[in-house]
């Protein structure tokens, strides 16, 4: 085993193959959503939050990134589901003699209305993000429908209630880990339905 010389460093992260590499914005970014993902699940106190983002921002290089995350798992597809991120969708949605849907890759704002009377909406929450821990969605179904799906991996709390109408709460489901998301579904189904169901 060769030793360091006297009066030389020895190897740090710019003699590792790949963690010398000057870091891109992206790369950036994702270790920033890291770091926070890391509080939001309870792997990192919140008082190191600053710090951390503060090592993020100055990194220059992928190992300065990785040391700036270090003991931080890699987020993986269903980590951050709360984003810091503006929503994507209106916070009032309407169907009158029409429809409306949401799904796919979507931010849900925290409080969001949906109406539908002579008409039908789908809300998909399966593969959305949340801009807050707690998500409150008020629908009511006036002589019409509106379907929600929720993921089996957040807590809903479903509240509403028909009148001469049907409010599903099928999909309700108690998650007390910490970090995961919860939302409310309350409203009115009057002469309607509310339909929830879960899915994987």
């Amino acid at each position: 085993m060769t030793l360091p010389q006297p009066g030389r460093p020895g190897p740090g992260t710019d003699d590792v193959p790949g963690l010398g590499i000057r870091t891109s914005d992206a790369e950036r970014a994702a270790a920033e959503e890291r770091v926070r993902a890391a509080v939001e699940t309870g792997r990192l106190d919140l008082a190191e939050l600053d710090s951390r983002l503060d090592q993020v921002h100055a990194a220059r290089t992928l190992g300065d990134l990785e040391t700036a995350c270090r003991g931080l798992p890699v987020p993986g597809p269903r980590d951050s589901l709360v984003v810091d991120r503006p929503a994507t969708s209106r916070s009032f949605v309407a169907a009158v003699f029409g429809g409306f849907e949401r799904a796919g890759s979507w931010v849900v704002p925290a409080r969001m209305t949906t109406w539908t009377m002579w008409g039908g909406g789908r809300l998909d929450l399966t593969k959305a993000r949340f801009t807050s821990h707690d998500t409150v969605i008020r629908a009511f179904a006036l002589w019409g429908g509106t379907a929600i799906v929720v993921p089996e991996d957040i807590d809903v709390d479903i509240r509403g209630f028909g009148l001469f109408g049907f409010f599903d709460k099928r999909a309700k489901n108690h998650i007390t880990t910490p970090g995961t998301p919860r939302v409310v579904i309350k409203g009115l189904a009057l002469f309607g339905a509310v339909v929830t169901k879960t899915r994987k």
